[in-house]
């Protein structure tokens, strides 16, 4: 079992994207902002795979949900 605390930059790590404090924020950058009105898991700029895993993560309310809730404030932000 994975007890592991899930943070934003784990959260980076499981998405396979850069997760040091530079490659979050050019991430952040260069999607933002996300309208309110897209779901976080639905933005275009995710694969397939990806999508799921938010998706899944927030309809489960997994360990990674409040990683993912902050991801998607910052993106809003």
């Amino acid at each position: 079992m994975d007890t592991s605390k899930h943070i934003l930059s784990t959260l980076f790590q499981q998405l396979g994207l850069a997760a040091d404090d530079a490659g979050m924020e050019q991430f952040v950058r260069q999607h933002s902002p996300l309208p309110p009105e897209v779901v976080l898991a639905d933005a275009d700029f995710w694969s397939l795979g990806q999508s799921q895993f938010l998706r899944e993560g927030l309809e489960d309310d997994s360990d990674w949900a409040e990683a993912i809730d902050e991801l998607s404030a910052l993106l809003r932000h």
